[in-house]
């Protein structure tokens, strides 16, 4: 299988890369500054024909409008859109609009601007899976504490783009889910979460594997349960 991952750099995403390079699977890691970490540089030297590295923004229009001419040529047959910022954590009345926007651009529009561009390479595929990491705090029905308004919102709206995703492209077998990865111990995760990045990765992994179109449109917790939308 040959899988797209963006925000490769670090945390959960170098982690799926590593994870699909090691089984086996050709890996096209995305970052928006690949050159800068020594991690996604090792990975690709020690599998230098399983993992090509791509440099991209999935904030910018204009990183993404080229992606696909710096992609190698062929199929993918599956796009993990991992990439995501948090933002300031703020209070209501501290609440820096600016900042809101920015995550907003990466969170929610970013994968919908990578889906729409590497379209014609997942149209190759037989396999056409789409996963958009989003998070348990992009839920309403399990929203008791508040706060990371940025977050929240901008990954409720990813939520909305992948049930929009399954409408749009249902008809051509793709299958697209949002899902919640847990609460990890990477440097977005915090010094309180308890779930190793190593553990989220594989079970990410295992929901793409077994994903089907009849599951196409749902909001998926880690262990490949639904999640409260």
């Amino acid at each position: 299988m040959r899988v797209f991952v963006t925000g490769t750099s670090r945390g959960i995403g170098l982690e799926l890369a590593r994870q699909l390079a090691e089984r086996g699977d050709q890996v096209v890691a995305s970052a928006r500054a690949p050159d800068t970490s020594t991690k996604l540089g090792a990975l690709r030297s020690a599998h230098p024909d399983r993992v090509e590295v791509v440099e991209l923004d999935v904030a910018s229009a204009e990183s993404v409008a080229g992606l696909e001419r710096r992609v190698a040529p062929g199929a993918i047959d599956a796009l993990i859109n991992n990439a995501g910022v948090v933002g300031k954590l703020r209070p209501l009345e501290e609440l820096d609009f600016d900042d809101m926007q920015s995550a907003y651009a990466t969170d929610a529009l970013g994968p919908l601007r990578v889906t729409r561009a590497l379209l014609p390479r997942l149209r190759q595929s037989s396999v056409k899976r789409i996963m958009n990491v989003s998070t348990g705090m992009a839920s309403l029905a399990d929203n008791g504490s508040g706060g990371a308004w940025g977050y929240r919102m901008a990954k409720a709206a990813l939520n909305m783009a992948t049930r929009n995703l399954a409408i749009a492209l249902g008809s051509e077998g793709f299958a697209c889910v949002a899902v919640n990865p847990g609460w990890v111990k990477t440097d977005m995760g915090g010094s309180g979460a308890t779930m190793p990045v190593e553990e989220s990765a594989a079970r990410l992994l295992r929901i793409l594997d077994e994903l089907s179109v009849s599951e196409s449109g749902s909001f998926l917790n880690y262990d490949g349960q639904p999640f409260p939308w």
